[in-house]
């Protein structure tokens, strides 16, 4: 799903997120709803529209489609456990987003750029589909032929910027990662709450 760079910020600004970080996000000189009326606040929301606006806040951190969104709900229902967390889980362990925690990229969408250009591998095998379920245990590396790529120079300065989450291990030397364990909910992203997700989708 491909949405300009100017329509993400200005969801940004709506939802009040910060999709790319500090140093690109729309909110940091503009913390209000985008509008010709100028900052008025965020309005009350019904609980319907808190519960819609967390999904959408999900689906554009990890830039995913509503047919496809909808098929992560229904796999973290059928799974045992908690459904939220079910559901963050399951988005937290794409490859794209595992290449951009582990610092690869600088945002997801260039993480899934990367993906899509066959730069990694698992377990010795290219896989190109951002959407790629990694599992415990797997590593992932880059392909030989990319290592020398300019993309990749900065991935030992970002290591010291960036806090690694403890469910992935990685070499900044050999650019190797593992998978140690799935991700908790306190190492999950903090930016929308996955229960309201749950909600709305289950009316």
């Amino acid at each position: 799903m491909k949405r300009s760079t100017a329509k993400i910020r200005k969801m940004s600004r709506r939802l009040g997120i910060r999709i790319y970080g500090n140093e690109k996000s729309a909110l940091t000189k503009r913390d209000y709803p985008p509008g010709a009326h100028g900052p008025k606040g965020r309005g009350r929301r019904t609980e319907y529209g808190l519960q819609l606006a967390e999904k959408q806040k999900a689906k554009i951190i990890y830039n995913i489609a509503e047919r496809q969104f909808r098929g992560y709900y229904e796999k973290a229902t059928q799974k045992k456990g908690d459904s939220g967390e079910n559901l963050q889980r399951l988005l937290e362990l794409r490859l794209d987003n595992v290449i951009y925690r582990l610092g690869l990229a600088k945002t997801r969408n260039q993480a899934r750029q990367l993906v899509n250009h066959g730069f990694f591998l698992i377990n010795g095998k290219k896989v190109d589909i951002p959407s790629c379920q990694v599992r415990v245990k797997d590593e992932i590396t880059i392909k030989p032929q990319k290592l020398k790529t300019k993309v990749f120079e900065p991935a030992e300065n970002n290591l010291k910027k960036i806090q690694l989450p403890g469910w992935l291990n990685f070499d900044s030397q050999t650019l190797k990662a593992r998978v140690v364990a799935e991700p908790t909910a306190a190492e999950m992203e903090r930016s929308f709450n996955p229960k309201l997700i749950i909600e709305v989708y289950s009316k």
